[in-house]
């Protein structure tokens, strides 16, 4: 099982460059970070995180993850990058697919497309979309997506996303695109990921949990004439520790990423060395 790092990285935290080369250095897979545009102050939306529902303040800090991956890029060759997560419905389609192409071109095909649909009410309908209507707006964005990315012209014309025949260049290194990996654990997320994803990538679960879920997708995928090996399990934010990973992995796991306190740089660093004298050695 591939062994990945996730982080909100902040504006008081460890550079992501630096992170990123000691992720390299260490051998792990990938580095993942997540996203929070803008978020409301005052929501009232509780965070699903803890009993208090308190929004922690790593979530209002957080760095544009495509600003953050290219710089990693740059610093790193083998290192794989992601995003955990993308929340599609805050993103105009057009522009997220130029960025996720040039990221992925620039890093010669090391990104890894972690999407999910957001949990914060008020923050995704401060960019016009309805809080019932995200997930619809999100397959439609990665549909049209894929048309950006695997032809020359591409068009989409949905309830959501509507644009007539358009260039959009450079294309991924990937074909034919980077990995799409659905987040969450809805009930409807399995037909989700066999319809228009390339894997899942499920927080908060339980390893029995998951392997009743793998083994959905797998009869899904089947009965959509779609290898069921060919859709990658990634289970997120999990604690560092390798008999909670094995438990995973026997569950249907392909990647873990596990997940490093936000930090400045020598704390981060130390946690990192951590890990990996803890999962790699």
């Amino acid at each position: 099982m591939n062994i990945g790092i996730a982080m909100f990285v902040t504006q008081s935290s460890i550079d992501i460059a630096e992170l990123a080369q000691a992720c390299e250095a260490h051998g792990f897979e990938s580095l993942w970070v997540p996203e929070h545009p803008a978020i409301p102050a005052g929501p009232k939306t509780p965070w699903p995180g803890s009993p208090d529902g308190v929004i922690p303040q790593m979530y209002y800090e957080c760095v544009d993850p495509f600003v953050a991956l290219g710089r990693a890029s740059a610093v790193t060759s083998t290192l794989k990058l992601g995003t955990g997560i993308c929340l599609v419905p805050e993103r105009n389609p057009i522009l997220l697919a130029k960025e996720i192409a040039t990221l992925d071109y620039l890093s010669n095909g090391r990104f890894l497309f972690g999407i999910g649909t957001g949990w914060l009410r008020e923050e995704t309908e401060l960019f016009g979309i309805e809080f019932s209507q995200r997930i619809g707006y999100t397959r439609e964005s990665i549909e049209a997506m894929k048309e950006l990315w695997t032809k020359e012209t591409g068009e989409y014309h949905g309830r959501h996303v509507d644009f007539p025949p358009i260039y959009s260049s450079p294309k991924p290194v990937q074909k034919p695109h980077p990995p799409v990996l659905i987040g969450g654990n809805a009930p409807n997320v399995a037909r989700r990921v066999v319809a228009w994803g390339d894997g899942w990538m499920p927080n908060r679960i339980s390893p029995e949990q998951l392997k009743e879920r793998r083994e959905e997708i797998v009869r899904l995928a089947l009965e959509a004439g779609r290898d069921p090996h060919e859709i990658e399990v990634s289970v997120f934010g999990q604690p560092a520790d390798p008999e909670i990973l094995k438990a995973y992995e026997e569950a249907g796991a392909t990647r873990a990423m596990v997940f490093a306190e936000s930090a400045p740089r020598d704390q981060a660093l130390r946690q990192i060395d951590d890990f990996a004298s803890r999962l790699l050695a």
